[in-house]
């Protein structure tokens, strides 16, 4: 078994996703005009709108946080660290090329769930790949594979893959046994995924900010303590990817390794945010309107957040010095703000960690619907079992159980992939009916002008108007 799931890993890893990845990214950002640099300011008016209500809807502004709940993870703060140790300085100019493709990939995936979303049987929205790849491509046997995969992935051991980076970072900050740490994350998770998905959305507008402002302040402060040094530290970013300056791993491993912690990262394409971006009661009325709030999701993860981690540590002279990983930010803010730094990357990992826990647990919730076991006893058993990996991870790490979690991931992001590429003529007319209302008022969505897929989206949705 393990050798199978190495080899998936491998052909999943080594080939089809890393380029896969790109390739559909750099589609997507030729076929839709570069909409994510031309029309960034329409990304941001949609987020700051006033968001309109539906009975079992969240508004944008949720959904955003709920997704870099998921995607801001550890892998920001580690995952950096990784890339600069392994590729230099000049990893994290790739990973800023590859957020910038990713973000048209995202507003792709993105659309696409928002229009096939449908109302449970609880009246709540629901919607994701699974349900796009099931009505748009006539694939409901794909759907269910996605399906099986996210709940594997992003329901279950990746949760015991966070809450074993918090136990790590509590035990060696605070000396907190790591099964105490497992015992209270699992109790505290569970408080806000029994209150569903709304809870978990109105945690995630709550936490998501505040971590991310409190680490981006501290970013800011560290660059303006160390100004004098920061143009050359964007200079030796820029040097490093194109080999004017040599760099740990030369030009091909600067560009490998950070295209992988990007991709990593931000998940664009990876089937994962599409998940709660299909939730959202979007303003303007229209499926385009949260592919741009989601394709914001990736810049705010990778240009920001990761270029803030990268920043600390190339300006405290920290990289070189033999460490990788968790270890090398902590040396960094220490040299930063003293003794101090070593706690507030333990205190960071936990909400970044814990906030990932609950976001990847939304994406399971609803990948449950598709397969039509969201009853009570079926929530109610993927939450004990997501719950129940929280003190098992924490405890200890089984390789093979997280390749598994890495294979299942690539299987369902392989799927998104070729789903996305096959619908991208839809992705296409969504775009240019947005922009073209925009022109003389605020777009709407209407179902007679999509008479190929009328039969196949939930006009109880989208015919019924939401309120302000």
């Amino acid at each position: 078994m393990a050798a199978i799931i190495n080899f998936l890993n491998d052909i999943f890893w080594g080939y089809i996703l890393i380029y896969g990845l790109l390739a559909v990214g750099v589609y997507f950002t030729l076929r839709l005009g570069f909409i994510q640099v031309r029309r960034f300011p329409e990304f941001i008016r949609t987020v700051l709108k006033a968001p309109q209500t539906d009975r079992g809807g969240i508004s944008p502004f949720q959904a955003l946080c709920t997704s870099l709940a998921s995607r801001v993870g550890t892998g920001n703060m580690t995952g950096v660290a990784v890339a600069l140790y392994l590729g230099g300085p000049g990893a994290i100019f790739w990973m800023w090329v590859v957020a910038v493709i990713g973000m048209a990939t995202a507003y792709a995936e993105s659309t696409l769930a928002q229009l096939y979303k449908v109302r449970d049987q609880n009246g709540q929205l629901r919607g994701g790949p699974a349900f796009y790849i099931s009505k748009g491509l006539k694939a409901p046997w794909a759907g269910a594979v996605f399906s099986l995969a996210l709940i594997l992935a992003f329901g279950l051991v990746f949760n015991a893959v966070q809450a074993n980076s918090i136990a790590g970072a509590m035990e060696g900050a605070f000396g907190i046994d790591t099964n105490v740490t497992g015992i209270v994350i699992m109790l505290l998770a569970a408080i806000v995924i029994f209150g569903g998905i709304k809870k978990i959305a109105r945690f995630a507008e709550v936490v998501v900010p505040f971590m991310a402002v409190l680490y981006l302040l501290l970013a800011l402060y560290v660059i303006f303590t160390n100004i004098s040094d920061v143009p050359a530290a964007f200079a030796l970013i820029f040097k490093s990817a194109f080999g004017i300056e040599q760099a740990a791993g030369g030009v091909l491993g600067a560009m490998l390794n950070g295209v992988k912690r990007g991709l990593f990262s931000n998940e664009a394409g990876m089937g994962s945010a599409p998940n709660i971006a299909a939730v959202a009661t979007p303003n303007p009325h229209h499926p385009a309107s949260q592919g741009m709030v989601q394709s914001l999701g990736v810049f705010i993860d990778t240009l920001l957040i990761c270029t803030a981690t990268a920043l600390m540590i190339l300006l405290s002279g920290a990289l070189g010095n033999g460490q990788t990983g968790i270890m090398l930010t902590q040396t960094a803010l220490t040299t930063h703000i003293g003794s101090a730094g070593h706690y507030f990357v333990a205190i960071a990992i936990f909400f970044f960690a814990f906030t990932s826990i609950i976001g990847n647990y939304s994406y399971a919730e609803n990948a449950l619907t598709y397969l039509k076991w969201a009853n009570k006893p079926g929530i109610f058993i993927l939450r004990i079992l997501a719950l129940g990996m929280i003190p098992w991870g924490a405890y200890e790490s089984v390789a093979m159980v997280f390749n598994a979690a890495d294979a299942a991931m690539g299987l369902m992001a392989t799927i998104n992939l070729i789903a996305i590429m096959m619908l991208s003529g839809l992705v296409v007319k969504l775009t240019k009916d947005y922009f073209n209302q925009l022109k003389t008022h605020t777009p709407v969505f209407n179902s007679e002008d999509y008479p190929e897929v009328r039969d196949d989206i939930d006009l109880s949705v989208w015919d019924e108007k939401p309120s302000k």
